[in-house]
């Protein structure tokens, strides 16, 4: 097939996916498109990668970015700020509910103050506030819970399609080869073969919770319907996430499905309570491991990488070795820039590294020791808030525990906090948003009452949530 005529036949079948899939809700709000368009920058490329605009090196690329980014981006969050502003969002009600990532970002804010590079890292906390009102777009429509499922099942119709199309017909795109030793790597619609793993791993995690929670209706003629499509995408979305190679995406899949099986039919259906604490149990089990066996090879080994992973234990000894502010880091995105990554360069002895493949690492690097504690004092609040959810509905609490569990486990070996897949999904089931009665539908109302008062959840149908979460985040 030529390569032009297997674009159309894309486009084609995604136009239909979008007009009659079967689990399209037709009261969605057009506002949803936003976020839509957003995300699918977060989880691919740039709007300038994708014109194949970049042309200056890797150094001043990261350093002054690219104008059309900037557009692009201002434009999309100048739109939905008048979306929010429409909807009349509380925003001290907002600022209230979510303490913990509101101090987050601003001591991001404040740190460009001590930035050596503040002009570049105000923008990219501009971006990152564009993201935050991205989640308010999706958290504030009339039917919140079905918002987050159109929108993770769009971007999935969109992406993982294109990828294989990319793939197959288009490989001066979506194939890159190693400079050094000349072999390949599949990115896809993705600039890197991880981030192709990461849109895998999530559209994986989505396709197996929506089966699983619609598998009890597969008699009716329209939930057969929906899981021949969840199906189909999940075969395809496998056969990328093994042709990525990408041992972090694999396995954060296998934990996050073993999640969201426990929660629904395993021991969480019959005592919700116990997940509470085996979570968090497991993860420190994990940790005093790790200090005491080194369980990391182990873990390497299973997912078929050397005990360096990849080179990563040099590039953190490199990292913890440089100059930095061991109180309130360098300022926000601002250590992989200038003579700071001329000289990790140097070091690590090859050119294009960007990243400290540890999302705590980056933030310490980047915000100190005190921009670490309130990102561990943020996913605190944000777990807090979900294991509420487990007496709300299962169903929506599952996906939430194991988005979570896989931000907490992803970010060992990659970093993901911020500009990111992960981080926006984490915000999407993690954040908390006040809604006026108002802006609900008249439907049954269920009202349970949280610590202090305050409500956990409303209008829950069996099985499915359809409301929103008025959990405070701290």
């Amino acid at each position: 097939m030529p390569p032009s005529l297997a674009l159309i036949v894309w486009f084609i079948i995604l136009l239909c996916l979008f007009a009659f899939d079967p689990a399209k809700d037709r009261r969605g709000s057009p506002a949803l498109w936003l976020p839509l368009i957003w995300l699918v920058f977060v989880a691919s490329r740039s709007p300038s990668q994708w014109l194949s605009l970049t042309t200056a090196t890797i150094a001043t690329t990261l350093e002054e970015g690219s104008p059309l980014d900037h557009i692009v981006y201002f434009a999309l969050i100048c739109l939905a700020l008048r979306v929010l502003v429409a909807r009349h969002v509380s925003w001290r009600d907002v600022f209230a509910r979510n303490s913990a990532l509101l101090l987050f970002a601003l001591l991001g804010l404040l740190s460009i103050l001590w930035s050596d590079f503040p002009f570049a890292s105000f923008r990219r906390w501009l971006r990152e506030l564009g993201t935050y009102l991205m989640v308010l777009v999706v958290l504030t429509d009339a039917r919140p819970l079905d918002a987050i499922d159109a929108l993770i099942r769009r971007m999935s119709y969109l992406l993982i399609p294109l990828s294989i199309v990319l793939i197959k017909y288009f490989r001066e795109i979506a194939v890159v080869y190693d400079p050094w030793s000349g072999g390949a790597a599949f990115v896809g619609v993705a600039s890197s073969k991880n981030m192709l793993g990461t849109l895998c791993l999530f559209s994986g995690l989505f396709l197996f919770w929506d089966t699983l929670r619609r598998w009890a209706d597969r008699n009716r003629k329209r939930t057969r319907q929906i899981l021949f499509v969840n199906a189909a995408l999940l075969i395809m979305t496998l056969w990328l996430l093994n042709l990525s190679d990408s041992a972090t995406s694999r396995l954060c899949l296998l934990i996050g499905c073993l999640i969201i099986t426990i929660v629904q039919v395993g021991p969480g259906r019959a005592n919700p309570s116990r997940l509470k604490v085996m979570i968090p149990s497991v993860l420190i089990a994990g940790l005093l491991m790790e200090f005491i066996f080194t369980a990391s090879d182990t873990v390497a080994s299973f997912v078929g990488r050397d005990p360096t992973l990849s080179g990563r234990t040099e590039i953190w000894r490199i990292l913890l070795n440089a100059d930095t502010n061991p109180l309130f880091g360098v300022g926000y995105q601002s250590f992989w820039l200038g003579p700071r990554l001329a000289a990790v360069w140097a070091a690590y002895g090859m050119p294009g590294l960007n990243e400290a493949h540890n999302g705590y690492l980056e933030t310490y690097l980047n915000l100190g020791l005190f921009g670490l504690c309130l990102l561990v004092w943020l996913l605190i609040a944000t777990y807090r808030m979900l294991c509420r959810r487990l007496t709300v509905s299962l169903h929506f609490a599952s996906i939430s525990l194991a988005v979570w569990t896989i931000l907490v486990v992803y970010n060992v070996t990659e970093s993901a906090f911020g500009h990111s897949l992960p981080w926006f999904t984490l915000l999407l089931v993690g954040m908390a948003v006040p809604r006026s009665d108002a802006q609900m539908p008249v439907e049954v109302q269920r009202y349970h009452q949280a610590d202090k008062g305050r409500v956990v959840g409303r209008y829950v149908r069996p099985g499915l949530v359809r409301g929103s979460f008025h959990t405070e985040n701290s």
